[in-house]
């Protein structure tokens, strides 16, 4: 971590505690255990897609409902538009492939139930849909992206395993191009 990533998280973490104790805790209630966190995906809103102001490149925002945490992972821009389109609410006078995807379930009577963003290796973020079809679940692995520009089309819920958010995170925006 560098230093001022280490200084900031001080700092949040200072004002956490501050502003623990000036919300009625006490010196105690900061430092006793802290009450477990719930475990498993939350649901996240799509905030929106940002230009990444380092990389210039776009970048998906989700916000969990739960605790607030932020995750923004990098997208291309043909992504961009799958999932700002909708967010909009404009419909394209010809369906983009999103589209095609869930006119094809409905024909083929499969329904998209939830997308997960299930985890963050290596750079990559991992994503799954959720379908059901006459009574039969099924997941197929998806690019996070492609999951959020259904998810959205569908008004399904969007959910991220809390390692996602531990390992991505807000910091976690489209790395540096090398200046030369």
């Amino acid at each position: 971590m560098r230093p001022t990533r280490r200084l900031g998280a001080a700092v949040l973490l200072a004002l956490g505690v501050t502003c623990a104790v000036a919300s009625g805790g006490d010196a105690r209630d900061a430092a006793s255990p802290a009450v477990p966190r719930p475990t498993g995906p939350q649901e996240v809103e799509v905030v929106g897609v940002v230009i990444d102001p380092r990389s210039q490149v776009p970048a998906l925002v989700l916000q969990g409902k739960r605790d607030k945490r932020n995750v923004v992972m990098s997208i291309d821009p043909a992504q961009m538009l799958a999932i700002s389109l909708p967010l909009q609410g404009v419909t394209p006078p010809r369906p983009l492939t999103h589209d095609l995807f869930l006119s094809l379930f409905g024909r083929l009577h499969v329904t998209l139930t939830r997308v997960v963003i299930t985890d963050f290796r290596d750079d990559v973020y991992y994503a799954l849909l959720h379908l059901s079809t006459q009574g039969t679940d099924l997941t197929l692995d998806a690019r996070p992206s492609d999951a959020v520009a259904l998810a959205i089309r569908a008004r399904v819920p969007v959910l991220v395993e809390d390692r996602v958010f531990d390992r991505g995170g807000a910091e976690r925006l489209a790395p540096r191009r090398p200046s030369i």
